[in-house]
């Protein structure tokens, strides 16, 4: 499991892995408030959907779940990333230094 865990008075921040459930999750004060799934396919690892809480929304929580989870598969992995959803697609392109993992392995 991968964490990223920041802690306040009043909040706490935990970025997990859960590959049971092909799944990045994002926890506030122990509530899933975000998601990122994928799917292992061969060399590629495929981002399929990412959702944040709709009450949560605007508070910048999927960008840093998609940043974390590329991480992971940054220094986790060797897998090649193939964004399927189209947030992912979106947040790669407007992020060049992730763009590497798009063609790597190939």
């Amino acid at each position: 499991m991968t964490s990223d865990a920041t802690a306040t008075e009043s909040t706490r921040v935990e970025f997990r892995h859960e590959p049971a459930q092909s799944r990045y999750s994002l926890r506030i004060n122990e509530e899933t408030v975000g998601f990122a799934d994928y799917t292992v396919t061969g060399p590629d690892v495929l981002f399929t959907h990412v959702e944040v809480d709709p009450a949560r929304r605007g508070e910048n929580l999927a960008s840093r779940l998609v940043e974390q989870a590329l991480d992971d598969v940054r220094t986790r992995t060797e897998l090649t990333v193939v964004p399927v959803c189209p947030y992912v697609v979106r947040w790669i392109n407007k992020h060049a230094e992730y763009q590497d993992l798009l063609t790597r392995g190939r």
